[in-house]
């Protein structure tokens, strides 16, 4: 400590030796620094170190059910086997009844527990086809529900060239439908006091995203919607949790290669499942109940809340839109040639 003393008076000297203003600066950036190193060791923590809650919170291995919308393939096939595996009977919804039927026995097969199928096509705004899940719905002990059907646009396209049809099926599928098997199961949740709600979202309600504005728009309404729900339901022992997600392997982001920014959905469902109930990089952008859980995603998450500019992300995915629309229109032209 003496070798260091000559060190520390000189230091305190030019503290005082400054303007106050130049202190208090140098307070500032001082507090700035410690908080933004806390806030990253936290991110950290949560990505890599920390479990979530348990499962078994939600009714796993008690007779519980996973209800997983879009369950025929991709991602929500993937929470179909992941909660059957930790437990829960499963009841997959989607269009498909064959896919449906098939996934089902592949679950009752390997992991031993009850399954069930229901079709009904979310495109349309069919009330007598809602009753009919809701009557499906209402007897069941559901744990946990997973809203995972989701519709994007064929490919990047200015508001003033989508066609009709299309926006008509993201809204249909990305809101109507997350809202109508939401509001048929909440009220069991409630009753028994316990239950789980994953949202899945997207980079895209968080980046507003020219080119995809409907898609976009969509997606950030489940982020403050399920910022709202989980308020209103917290203290009953209800979670209600908005994944957010950048690109996964799969159908919708026609994306066929797994690389350490875009995961498959094997390996990214099982980062869903085991950090619920932690932000992880979304712990600080300002998002109540969002989670972005995969180590890539949430790093990249994070990396965007410290850097800030929002306008430049949103320029930054405009061009990138304009590129991926021109190799798809130049893909699309050689395949009529």
């Amino acid at each position: 400590m003496d070798c260091l003393r000559p060190a520390m008076d000189s230091l305190e000297s030019f503290v005082k030796s400054q303007p106050w203003y130049l202190s208090l600066l140098l307070a500032l950036g001082s507090f700035a620094a410690l908080r933004l190193g806390a806030q990253t060791l936290a991110v950290m923590a949560q990505v890599f170190l920390l479990p979530g809650m348990s499962l078994k919170r939600f009714g796993a291995k008690k007779g519980a059910w996973a209800v997983v919308t879009g369950a025929s393939d991709g991602i929500g096939k993937e929470f179909a086997l992941q909660l059957a595996k930790a437990g829960f009977n499963v009841l997959l919804v989607a269009r498909n009844a064959d896919l449906l039927n098939a996934l089902g026995g592949e679950i009752e097969s390997a992991y031993g527990v009850k399954t069930g199928v229901h079709t009904i096509d979310f495109t349309k705004y069919d009330e007598d086809a809602y009753a009919a899940l809701a009557g499906v719905l209402d007897p069941l002990d559901v744990g946990v529900l997973v809203n995972n059907v989701g519709k994007s646009h064929a490919m990047p396209v200015y508001m003033v060239d989508t066609p009709l049809d299309e926006m008509k099926d993201i809204v249909a599928i990305n809101v109507n439908a997350t809202l109508r098997v939401t509001h048929a199961v909440l009220p069991g949740m409630v009753r028994r006091k316990r239950g789980l709600v994953l949202n899945m979202g997207s980079f895209a309600g968080a980046v507003p995203s020219p080119m995809l504005a409907t898609y976009s728009g969509t997606k950030a309404f489940l982020a403050t919607f399920s910022a709202a729900l989980d308020e209103e339901v917290r203290g009953q022992g209800v979670v209600v949790e908005h994944v957010n997600t950048y690109f996964v392997v799969s159908k919708l982001s026609k994306i066929r290669r797994a690389s350490a920014l875009i995961p498959t959905p094997k390996v990214f469902v099982r980062s869903v499942l085991g950090k619920v109930g932690l932000a992880c990089g979304a712990s600080f952008s300002g998002r109540p109940a969002t989670s972005t859980p995969f180590w890539s995603h949430a790093l990249l998450d994070y990396g965007m809340t410290v850097v800030g500019m929002p306008s430049l992300f949103v320029s930054y995915t405009h061009g990138l839109h304009k590129s991926i629309r021109r190799r798809a229109l130049k893909k699309k032209q050689e395949k009529r040639e």
